[in-house]
This record gives structure tokens, C-alpha cells and sequence, in this order.
């Protein structure tokens, strides 16, 4: 099933797609699979290991399904400075 889905990205993942967010449809079973289909999209160099996810402004499981109409953010680990 198709899930239409906003996807945010931070620091590096907003660099390497050169958009800070971006509206999609996906066909991914969960947020795993969707953060593969968008990194290989835009060369994304983070595994998802390396990452957590949060959807509608909660953190979330990797396992769970997106949502249609949800957002979605991906973010990379935070550097500080």
C-alpha cells in the first residue's frame, strides 16, 4: 500500500538531498525500508544505524509503518561544538 509521507531531513542528510523536506509515496512496509529507499535516492552516507527516526514529532520505531499524511524525520547523530 502506497503511504503519502512529508520527510524532513538535518544537517548532513539536508545537504547531501538539498532540501530540508520533501513530500512522498512510498510503497515501504516500514520506516526502515523507507529510510533505504530514500538513501539511496539521494546517496545518503548514514546507515540507518546510525540514526533515529521520529514521526509527527515523536520518536519511533524503525519497524514501525509510515502513515499516510504523516512527517517524517530523519536524524543523524548531533555533534557539539
Amino acid at each position: 500500500m502506497m503511504a503519502r509521507v512529508t520527510l524532513l531531513y538535518f544537517a548532513g542528510l539536508r545537504d547531501a538531498a538539498g532540501v530540508g523536506r520533501e513530500d512522498v509515496e512510498s510503497p515501504a512496509a516500514d520506516l526502515r525500508a523507507l529510510y533505504v529507499e530514500t538513501q539511496a535516492r539521494h546517496g545518503f552516507a548514514l546507515p540507518v544505524d546510525r540514526l533515529r527516526v521520529a514521526v509527527d514529532g515523536e520518536f519511533a520505531r524503525w519497524d514501525d509503518a509510515p502513515v499516510a499524511g504523516s512527517e517524517i524525520a530523519f536524524i543523524p547523530p548531533v555533534s557539539g561544538g
